[in-house]
């Protein structure tokens, strides 16, 4: 884990490799090839070759590293329920994801807070990973995210980076950190869900907002309950899952309840995607947008930023679900 501790606390790291390193070292490789057939008499094209490739690497870094990433949309889903209560037909959830507020840009999010804003919502949804590695990272973001506003407020839920384990302290310290990021959101009146759930009414009806800790698989830590999540909640409930990784739908939600909308994050879309394949794809079978099986549904968001600021074809959302009373 320490490389990608590095990284994360030195993303200069990667500027100084893809766009001196790397590039410095492909001429230069270029050009010792070429030399060494000019040696045996015969052509070489390599070394203009190898300034291309630098060329290109630099190009496509700089666009990814600066242009990429400041790229927002606002994707907007509809999905229609059965069972959802008229009182939430039409119900406007906006879901944002993955802030890592050690790499994200303040003028980047105060547009993203104005784009959930303008989105009029009735609820606001955080899916995980409001840091890189340590509470700190939040604290110059906490005026730009205290403008949001919605009916019904904000809820969120904790991310594999939310845990402090790409962070240099100690174990005591990682856990104090977790009570200053939830101190945090606590000051800005969200509604942090740990295990746990809160009931949204609208008259005499009412929806279920539950949010699991992080479960995820290998490293992740896997903390998720989906019982103790929706204690309280009735089987004839309407419940909308927040968990930070999409792997846990199959694994936990479809299998120990009756949750009909998940959102999650995590995947970041792999904030690279050529043609419409993205490398995450290898690892998560619901990786992006939105999925269904048995009439229940999962929406991946592509997040906002990432532990490495890059996005290439992956561009950073914000989204917009609506609720619809199937009739």
């Amino acid at each position: 884990m320490i490389i990608p501790r590095i990284l994360i606390h030195y993303p200069f790291i990667l500027d100084l490799l893809f766009l001196v390193v790397i590039p410095l070292l492909l001429v230069y490789a270029g050009r010792r090839l070429s030399r060494r057939a000019q040696r045996h008499h015969r052509r070489s094209r390599l070394y203009p070759l190898s300034i291309l490739l630098a060329v290109l690497l630099v190009a496509v870094y700089v666009y990814g590293r600066f242009i990429g990433t400041r790229q927002l949309e606002v994707q907007k889903v509809e999905i229609s329920f059965a069972d959802l209560p008229e009182a939430f037909d039409g119900y406007r959830i906006v879901q944002v994801s993955d802030l890592h507020s050690g790499s994200i840009d303040s003028t980047f999010l105060r547009r993203v807070v104005d784009s959930v804003n303008a989105c009029r919502p009735d609820l606001i949804v955080f899916t995980g990973d409001m840091q890189n590695a340590e509470p700190s990272e939040l604290e110059p973001m906490v005026p730009t995210l205290g403008r949001l506003k919605a009916t019904d407020g904000v809820c969120s839920v904790l991310g594999n980076h939310d845990y402090g384990f790409y962070s240099f302290n100690e174990e005591r310290d990682r856990v104090n950190n977790i009570g200053m990021l939830m101190t945090y959101q606590q000051d800005l009146g969200w509604h942090m869900l740990k295990n746990s759930r809160r009931f949204v009414t609208h008259g005499d009806q009412r929806i279920v907002v539950a949010g699991m800790e992080n479960d995820g698989e290998g490293r992740f830590p896997q903390l998720g309950d989906v019982q103790l999540s929706l204690y309280g909640a009735n089987r004839g409930d309407f419940v909308v899952m927040l968990e930070h990784d999409p792997s846990a739908w199959r694994r936990k939600i479809l299998r120990h309840c009756h949750a009909q909308l998940t959102l999650s994050g995590h995947t970041h879309g792999g904030q690279v995607s050529l043609f419409g394949w993205t490398p995450v794809s290898l690892a998560y079978r619901e990786y992006q947008g939105l999925y269904e099986l048995g009439g229940r549904y999962i929406y991946v968001s592509k997040g906002l930023s990432g532990a490495i600021p890059f996005r290439l074809g992956a561009k950073p959302e914000i989204v917009l679900v609506t609720l619809k009373k199937k009739s």
